[in-house]
């Protein structure tokens, strides 16, 4: 006996093929809606995006005197604007902050710090900064996602 379709299966295996690649494309992306942009997402979605939530609020506590000019959570960089201290108006800092890592460890950070001084004619050129002050800034954030951990683990 040879098979023999149903009328009206056609449009059933169409709409049914149709609702599978909906269901699955829908797999792929993380939800936005009323997160967020500066956070990332907690619970099962932060490991999933490689981004350590104590090092990424840390950073951000330790570098808001300086104006943000972007913040990728899922990314894990914070870059900010330039910063010109008011007591020093000749020279201006920039800092990049990467994590690279969902564990809350010393090398799951990376800070580059840019410098400029002002010169003559009033341009900026850039400068060479003290070398100590990218590790200050990282012995910094990892401190306060230290004391971030432990606050949360307390209650």
């Amino acid at each position: 006996m040879p098979f023999v379709r149903r009328p009206g299966m056609r449009g059933f295996v169409i709409a049914a093929a149709a609702l599978s690649v909906v269901g699955l494309s829908a797999c792929g992306s993380l939800p936005l809606v009323g997160g967020n942009s500066k956070s990332p997402p907690s619970g099962e979605n932060a490991a999933a995006i490689g981004v350590n939530g104590y090092l990424w609020r840390a950073s951000l506590d330790t570098l808001s005197f300086m104006p943000l000019a972007s913040a990728d959570p899922y990314g894990g960089v914070i870059v900010t604007e330039w910063y010109v201290n008011p007591e020093k108006p000749d020279e201006r800092f920039k800092c990049t902050v990467y994590i690279l890592d969902s564990r809350l460890r010393a090398d799951g950070l990376n800070v580059a710090v840019f410098k400029q001084n002002r010169d003559a004619a009033g341009g900026w050129v850039d400068a060479p900064h003290a070398g100590q002050t990218e590790t200050d800034i990282e012995n910094s954030i990892l401190t306060k996602a230290r004391q971030l951990r432990l606050s949360n683990i307390k209650g």
